[in-house]
């Protein structure tokens, strides 16, 4: 099989994300609590304060670039960019609802920013790089477009193993068809899950004060059910396999993750290990 281009992986990702941009929406204000405090950490490692002109890339429906759009302030602008149109269209609803008129929202591709060189005080972006073809060239896309002195801060997720958030669904997946192992070059969920891959390519981009974390934490659930309807709803490459999937298979499926998330309840909640690559870093002077 020819292996796809960078545009085609573009635009099936494009594509992919649109298809479940309701999905995000439905469960939009349950994820934006859950993962609040990605969006933290993302905004504490890009040093962000009053009056900056930052930069997020990937932005799906809106995090972490309303809460940059909150710590910049009247006096600061964000800019969110992602691929599905569909997406950022929650993301400006969820804005305009805020009353946030310090940020906007542009489709477009990441490896090929159209702004400016050294026109952005900050970069941030959450799950995002590890879908790119090409990682190092959007890399050098963000070193062009910041202002000397500034920060990048990255969330991408750590090894399946620490993961059964993610682990889960691929692992009952795999008991019904055979996948193909991952290839480690090739843009997918756990792309940049081992140390020192993305913390690499910033330094060779010339990036200094690099600093990575794997960053723990757990997606609560108030029943296993609901963990499996979120992932059906949203998690696009899952649901791309479970297309695969024989309607019995995904009736047995469905039921071999259910009672597999169980075995992660804690009282009368289901907390769902997760493991986030932190990778933070400063464009010199």
């Amino acid at each position: 099989m020819t292996p796809l281009s960078p545009e085609q992986v573009i635009e099936g990702q494009r594509q992919d994300w649109n298809r479940v941009a309701g999905g995000w929406e439905t469960w939009d204000r349950f994820f934006d609590e859950q993962m609040a405090f990605l969006n933290h950490r993302l905004v504490g490692d890009a040093r962000l304060r009053a009056g900056l002109r930052v930069l997020d890339l990937g932005s799906g429906t809106g995090y972490p670039a309303l809460m940059t759009a909150q710590t910049v302030g009247p006096s600061g602008s964000v800019i969110g960019i992602d691929l599905a149109e569909q997406m950022l269209e929650a993301a400006r609803r969820k804005a305009a609802s805020l009353k946030f008129s310090n940020v906007t929202f542009r489709t477009g591709d990441v490896t090929t920013l159209p702004f400016e060189k050294a026109s952005f005080d900050a970069v941030t972006t959450r799950f995002c790089l590890m879908f790119l073809p090409e990682i190092p060239k959007a890399v050098a896309e963000i070193a062009r477009i910041l202002k000397p002195d500034t920060w990048v801060s990255t969330a991408v997720w750590s090894a399946p193993e620490k993961n059964p958030y993610l682990k889960i669904p691929i692992d009952v997946i795999k008991q019904f068809i055979e996948l193909p192992p991952p290839d480690p070059s090739a843009p997918g969920i756990f792309r940049l899950a081992k140390p020192g891959d993305l913390a690499g390519m910033l330094q060779q981009a010339g990036f200094v004060d690099i600093a990575e974390q794997e960053f723990l934490g757990d997606v609560r659930f108030s029943t296993a059910d609901e963990y499996f309807s979120s992932l059906m709803d949203i998690a696009a490459p899952i649901q791309n396999l479970w297309a695969k999937l024989s309607p019995s298979q995904q009736t047995e499926a469905k039921q071999r993750i259910i009672h597999t998330a169980e075995q992660y309840r804690k009282g009368s909640i289901i907390a769902l290990p997760i493991a986030v690559r932190m990778v933070a870093c400063r464009k010199p002077t």
